[in-house]
């Protein structure tokens, strides 16, 4: 079995995986992970699709509403404490790892394959345009249209990282920082659900924490 924890929310997931999902769940955790989504974004704030690494790594940053989030996060703690902190490279995930870094005297360091999934043709866009893409994963997992990144690809280069640190570490609570798309759609595939589900996942907030694994 495989426990989620997210916003006080626990959930029981069989691992039997079904034929049409990413493989490769684990019997046994070797570590525990706590998969953050990055804190409330000034690309959240002005309503637009950010992206791209052009745009995401040097700018759109925290919003002073993210920061107020991060600090209330770290005053009141209430997961495993931290041994690792690492995260996308984008601007407003490396800031969120930093709160997390700094208070648990830690060095964050970053995993690009944490990036936010890409939109494509509708990086600059409204936030209203997601829905459009949504829509379309729901029906075919593969998908590239308006040249977005596809759930599957999202999904593969997202467990990767936790193949990787399964295969060499353990006893490690390792804190994820990451983005909302990336993140649910990692969720669907340790849920050995169909990828093309990834949008019936309880949406995760900014900066909410998940927790799974041993």
């Amino acid at each position: 079995m495989i426990i989620f924890e997210s916003q006080h929310v626990q959930s029981r997931v069989c691992d039997e995986l079904m034929s049409n999902t990413l493989q490769a769940s684990y019997d046994h955790w070797r570590n525990r992970y706590l998969l953050m989504r990055h804190g409330h974004s000034e690309a959240n704030r002005r309503g637009v699709i950010v992206s791209s690494p052009e745009r995401g790594v040097a700018d759109f940053g925290l919003s002073a509403l993210g920061e107020q989030q991060l600090a209330q996060r770290v005053a009141a703690w209430e997961w495993p404490t931290p041994t690792r902190v690492v995260h996308s490279d984008f601007l407003r995930t490396s800031q969120t790892a930093a709160h997390i870094a700094d208070a648990f005297g830690l060095m964050p360091s970053v995993e690009a394959r944490l990036r936010e999934r890409s939109f494509g043709e509708l990086e600059g866009q409204g936030d209203d345009r997601y829905p459009v893409i949504w829509a379309l994963d729901a029906q075919n997992a593969e998908h590239q249209h308006h040249q977005v990144e596809a759930v599957s690809g999202v999904a593969k280069r997202m467990r990767a990282v936790i193949d990787e640190w399964e295969q060499t570490a353990s006893g490690e609570t390792i804190v994820l920082v990451s983005h909302g798309d990336p993140l649910q759609i990692l969720l669907t595939a340790l849920a050995g659900k169909p990828l093309s589900q990834h949008r019936e996942q309880p949406a995760l907030l900014p900066a909410s924490i998940t927790q799974i694994g041993g």
